[in-house]
């Protein structure tokens, strides 16, 4: 896949006006009060998967309107972590298996491997009135004539309260938001979110600068708001509006904790540039790891190594 974005030279100096509006903070405030008020502590059941190296729990927690949200918790057998790492998922791919997600405590530390509502390699059924379970991908313009209807609301309150879950679980002292694509976005969407998390590790991330991507990639998820946008054209600000809720760079911009994010320069389903804007808008101490020849995938193996020694580099496990 050749280079089909903006020369490096040209990202490193990228940096697209925020988008917000003049109540996102009011918008969000609102909608993870009301999510709060549903006070059912999570549950974590432990469960045998064949995986003798580490303490496995299938974990329930109340997400957004307090309904059920999936995740596995993984911990390192007989130690205590350090650290705890909150791990969001790809487009359409779910929690998957618990043997998918060993890295973080063989190194040690805990991880809550998080599901995302609808997708088709998840668990958790989005039961909200609008939507129905698990089933194959197209999110992007699911509610998109009202902030207060879009999918993606929903999606970044159960992350938020996935947070939540983890802090009540696990005794950790330090706290990461981490994710790949989709999961990258929801890192920062936490990052803008939550007070007090120590790291954020968003892997090229998607749901950044979402008019840039609309016009740039051919490929879904992107791609689902351009097709959407051929068949009613009238409706384009109305849904960058929108979408404008859930931008990512709109989350950097409000971040503290350090973050080490990463970017594939021939990546065509997350444009470089999108996740630049983020970057460049992140008001936290910030870094980035950039794969020139690589696709979506990133840096793969070797940048979750990247991961691992950025997080021992803020507190030794």
């Amino acid at each position: 896949m050749p280079m089909l974005d903006l020369p490096l030279d040209q990202l490193e100096r990228y940096r697209p006006a925020l988008t917000h509006e003049p109540d996102f903070d009011a918008f969000w405030a609102k909608t993870l009060d009301a999510a709060r008020t549903v006070t059912d502590p999570p549950k974590a059941v432990r469960v045998d998967v064949g995986v003798r190296a580490v303490d496995t729990y299938d974990v329930t927690f109340a997400g957004w309107a307090g309904e059920p949200v999936r995740g596995w918790l993984v911990l390192p057998r007989g130690r205590a972590a350090r650290w705890c790492v909150v791990e969001f998922q790809g487009y359409g791919v779910g929690r998957g298996r618990v043997h998918e997600h060993l890295l973080y405590a063989a190194c040690g530390l805990a991880h809550f491997v998080v599901d995302a509502r609808g997708h088709s390699r998840g668990d958790t059924g989005d039961i909200s009135p609008v939507s129905s379970g698990p089933h194959e991908p197209g999110f992007m313009t699911q509610g998109a004539h009202d902030p207060e209807a879009h999918y993606l609301r929903r999606l970044i309150t159960d992350a938020v309260r996935a947070v939540d879950a983890a802090r009540d679980l696990v005794g950790a002292e330090l706290l990461a938001a981490a994710g790949p694509s989709q999961g990258g976005g929801l890192a920062l969407a936490v990052s803008g979110l939550v007070a007090g998390l120590d790291a954020v590790l968003p892997d090229v991330p998607f749901l950044c600068d979402h008019r840039r991507g609309a016009l740039v990639s051919d490929r879904v998820p992107f791609l689902e708001v351009a097709q959407f946008l051929r068949k009613r054209p009238e409706l384009a600000e109305e849904t960058f509006r929108t979408l404008s809720y859930f931008d990512g760079m709109n989350f950097a911009a409000r971040a503290t904790a350090p973050a080490l994010f990463s970017v594939a320069l021939m990546d065509p389903v997350v444009p470089p540039s999108t996740v630049y804007a983020a970057y460049h808008h992140y008001a936290g101490p910030a870094d980035i790891r950039v794969y020139p020849f690589n696709e979506h995938e990133g840096g793969g193996a070797l940048h979750a190594m990247e991961r691992i020694d950025f997080l021992r580099g803020l507190g030794d496990f």
